[in-house]
């Protein structure tokens, strides 16, 4: 079973307050073309369901075209933790890691999918270290962002770098039971982009 995680893409998607907001133009029309029906889109790299590239928050960080696809494909572990608003190492102690290179963390947190949140919970940067150490290599959360939304120094976002641990936000991991299932969320191939959006999937893994 396949099952979408990724938020929709439209004139009313929610982006961050002052970003350039979503949008699909109809430029040449079947009628004006005789042919065919040709349409164009502007976005902000950061809309919806997206991967940071390290370059979004570090200008001599790696960018999107950069990074390995290997990153965004295979086995990941879903985890509920919609009963904390600090989430500490602590808070991942049950885990195991042994198979888990890709963590997805259920905060149920963004509610309204038509309303950009007003607060988050926090992500303590000892994170970084701590999923480095259990073998880790990509974070993805059902949030804007990894840090708090007024956030100028970005701490979870370098600690995760430091640690060689990449980002996927805005997920939406509503309707996602806690457990493994296969990702897919490839970002688009931009050259010298700072993120791109994807359409990120899971598909359930047969546990017999």
């Amino acid at each position: 079973m396949i099952i979408d995680i990724s938020r929709k893409l439209n004139a009313h998607t929610p982006t961050w307050p002052g970003d350039r907001p979503f949008s699909y133009d109809l430029t040449w029309s079947k009628e004006d073309t005789g042919s065919v029906n040709v349409g164009q889109i502007a976005s902000s790299c950061h809309t919806a369901t997206h991967v940071d590239a390290p370059f979004h928050f570090n200008s001599h960080g790696t960018t999107i075209d950069q990074l390995p696809l290997e990153l965004f494909i295979g086995r990941a572990k879903v985890v509920d933790v919609s009963t904390k608003w600090l989430i500490k190492p602590e808070d991942l102690a049950f885990i195991d890691f042994s198979q888990t290179k890709r963590l997805l963390l259920k905060t149920n947190a963004w509610s309204d999918p038509s309303t950009f949140p007003k607060e988050i919970p926090q992500l303590d940067p000892s994170l970084g270290e701590y999923l480095n150490r259990h073998g880790v290599e990509l974070l993805g959360v059902d949030l804007p962002s990894v840090d708090p939304l007024d956030s100028k120094t970005l701490d979870m976002h370098h600690a995760l770098e430091e640690n060689h641990i990449h980002i996927l936000e805005g997920l939406d991991l509503s309707a996602v039971e806690p457990g493994d299932y296969r990702l897919t969320a490839l970002p688009l191939f931009i050259e010298g982009a700072d993120g791109s959006p994807v359409r990120a999937i899971l598909e359930t893994i047969d546990q017999s």
